[in-house]
This record gives C-alpha cells, sequence and structure tokens, in this order.
C-alpha cells in the first residue's frame, strides 16, 4: 500500500484590505490597521512659518515640532503629519516616526519642516493617527506571505482632513 500526501485540498485565496483613514488632529491616538488603539499618543506641540536656516532663499516652511507618548524606545509608530489650510484641506504631508523623534531627557520628540507651494495658506499642522510604521506585503508582491490588513494611503496635497 501507497500513501501519497497532496497539497491543499481548498484554494487559498490571498486578500488585501485597507483601513479607513481616522480623523486627523492635533493629538491623536494612533491606532492599528485595525482601529485599535496601540497606546500611543502623537502630538503637534507647535508650528510656525520661517526660513529653512540651510535654504533661506527658498522662503517660508513649515516648521513643527511633534511629540510621541508611550512610545516604544526601539520601534513604534509613525503617522502622517499634515499642513492644512483653514477648511482642512492638506497643502503638505509627510510620515514621521517616533523611533527616529529622540528629544530631550529620552522624550520621543523631533522637529520636521515641510515645504508647500502656498505657505501662507496654512492655518495649522494635523496628525492622522493611522501607523504607518508596518505596511505588510501585498497580494500582488506575494501571494503566498502577503495579503491582510494595510494602513490607509498616505495622505497628500488636496486631501480633505
Amino acid at each position: 500500500m501507497a500513501l501519497a500526501l497532496s497539497g491543499c485540498s481548498s484554494l487559498w485565496a490571498c486578500t488585501d484590505t485597507t483601513a479607513e483613514r481616522g480623523e486627523a488632529g492635533v493629538r491623536v491616538r494612533v491606532e492599528d490597521t485595525s482601529g485599535r488603539p496601540l497606546g500611543v499618543t502623537a502630538e503637534v506641540v507647535d508650528w510656525r512659518l520661517e526660513p529653512h536656516p540651510q535654504l533661506p532663499a527658498e522662503g517660508d516652511r513649515v516648521y513643527f515640532h511633534y511629540r510621541f507618548d508611550g512610545a516604544d524606545d526601539t520601534s513604534g509608530p509613525a503617522v502622517d503629519a499634515c499642513a492644512v489650510d483653514e477648511e482642512r484641506v492638506a497643502l503638505g504631508c509627510q510620515t514621521v516616526h517616533s523611533s527616529e523623534a529622540f528629544g530631550p531627557g529620552g522624550d520621543h520628540s523631533g522637529e520636521e519642516w515641510l515645504a508647500v507651494e502656498r505657505p501662507e495658506r496654512v492655518a495649522g499642522v494635523l496628525l492622522i493617527p493611522n501607523d504607518q510604521a508596518y505596511d505588510r506585503r501585498t497580494c500582488e508582491q506575494d501571494s503566498k506571505d502577503g495579503g491582510g490588513r494595510h494602513p490607509p494611503e498616505p495622505a497628500g496635497v488636496g486631501d480633505r482632513l
């Protein structure tokens, strides 16, 4: 009698889903792709318009100081930070990582510069609560090990937050 083993008889299908974008704010509770809080808050401490010290001829940029509370020292979340106008329309965005923020006394604070086309329209800087630090492989990239929930697409110019 011979035994033969075969592969799985049922079809395995890789699926990708994208999380909904959370509500942006000056202070947000960072959430995973399922919308559950990670126990970390991110906050824009202050912001202002001024020329970048190394590129003063390029005019005003958005300087902002941010902080992560409750972040891990070795790895942690990342959120999108966006300069917005009065109607909360994004004028420029970038991702800020808690693991790259090293403030005085060991806190997770940092500062960044955003170049926007019309700095005079900036009314504030908002953070989007969705963790952008980890994005697993997609089905298209790896149908065997990819798939699952992914963070929303990063915010971009013209998005209403």
